[in-house]
């Protein structure tokens, strides 16, 4: 069954949000410390302050529902989705999917342009946000595919195409995995390639850069990485309590994985934390990372990659067309990792163009 979805925070949990920012205990910090030990304490304070005393979540929330909000049950998860018509009816359907420390809420610039040629469905992946936390073992990526198949299969379509970033990627190149005969294309703006010495294919200058810094990432894995994807429990104890260290942890994302000419607004931000903390999806949200087993995810059907130069690594195209049918493969000129946030107009229009190649049935 699918059932309209209104937001409608409690007052109560605003008001709570509102006492424990006023009550925030901050730690020291060496003078002149700037990046070198983690998030800089101004700065920190700054959003702190502007989340307790200017940011309005009524005011957001207003603006959100006015999408057509939805909730269904799909193996034993509640699932929140957004679901937008095309005014073509006969467009093609296309699922998104968000990662993290993103949300459904990373889509909103661009519902408009792709919803002129596209229905879309907008799902919060299951332990997300208004999806809620998950209450058993085994929610990863593939699991996730299967219930975005089935998801689509109860709103009626046959055919449809997926795109994701991040997590989101990932899941999406598993649903054309796990539904191969529905889906048509799958377009990713986040594709790691590992090195791979047995490869047997020349690498330009270019692409042996790109190797090193995964080659740097795997050497040093960034902790925020290895807290959730070995202890996603214990980090979920802070991040639940602590509206302040639920804000660093994803504003720190924010911070270093965004081209600084694209940024991210503090608003954006703002929402997408409040997203997290209101639905206090903390751990759930981080036991994705150790659900989730690492490597590459296969797909049977045709690939369409978008590369962002300031990405947390680059895709290296010789790679990714050993485990995947690439058909389209585009270098964006500018954006990070948050591409439908940073540079939405690019996304929309080459999402656009994968899947109105002729190469895409």
């Amino acid at each position: 069954m699918i059932e309209p979805f209104h937001i409608d925070v409690p007052q109560a949990d605003l008001d709570d949000l509102a006492d424990r920012l006023d009550r925030t205990r901050w730690p020291d910090e060496i003078a002149g410390a700037g990046w070198d030990y983690g998030f800089p304490l101004a700065r920190l304070q700054e959003l702190a302050r502007h989340w307790r005393t200017g940011y309005d979540w009524r005011a957001h929330e207003a603006r959100l529902n006015t999408l057509p909000h939805h909730t269904t049950h799909i193996d034993g998860q509640n699932i929140h989705f957004v679901h937008v018509r095309s005014p073509e009816p006969d467009a093609l359907a296309l699922i998104l999917t968000h990662g993290w420390p993103g949300s459904f809420l990373e889509f909103l610039d661009v519902i408009e342009p792709l919803a002129r040629d596209f229905h879309l469905v907008i799902p919060s992946i299951p332990g997300f946000g208004f999806s809620g936390p998950t209450h058993e073992r085994g929610w990863d990526i593939v699991r996730v595919a299967h219930a975005w198949a089935e998801l689509m299969r109860r709103l009626g379509y046959e055919r449809y195409g997926a795109h994701g970033g991040d997590f989101g990627a990932g899941i999406s190149l598993a649903l054309g995995a796990a539904a191969p005969e529905r889906v048509v294309g799958v377009h990713v703006n986040y594709l790691p390639t590992r090195p791979d010495p047995d490869a047997g294919v020349a690498l330009s200058e270019v692409d042996e850069a790109r190797l090193d810094r995964v080659r740097q990432l795997m050497a040093n894995r960034p902790a925020y990485q290895a807290l959730q994807a070995t202890t996603p429990q214990t980090i979920g104890y802070a991040l639940t309590d602590s509206p302040v260290a639920q804000l660093v942890w994803i504003a720190e994302r924010f911070a270093q994985w965004t081209d600084p000419r694209t940024p991210v607004s503090d608003e954006r931000i703002l929402t997408d934390v409040s997203l997290y903390w209101l639905t206090a999806t903390a751990a759930s949200s981080a036991r994705l990372t150790r659900e989730t087993p690492r490597g590459s995810t296969r797909c049977p059907v045709p690939v369409g990659v978008a590369v962002l130069p300031h990405d947390i690594t680059q895709s290296v195209r010789p790679l990714a067309e050993r485990l995947y049918d690439i058909r389209h493969w585009s270098e964006f000129p500018r954006g990070g990792h948050f591409a439908a946030m940073e540079v939405p107009e690019l996304l929309a229009a080459d999402i656009r163009a994968f899947f109105r190649a002729p190469t895409i049935d």
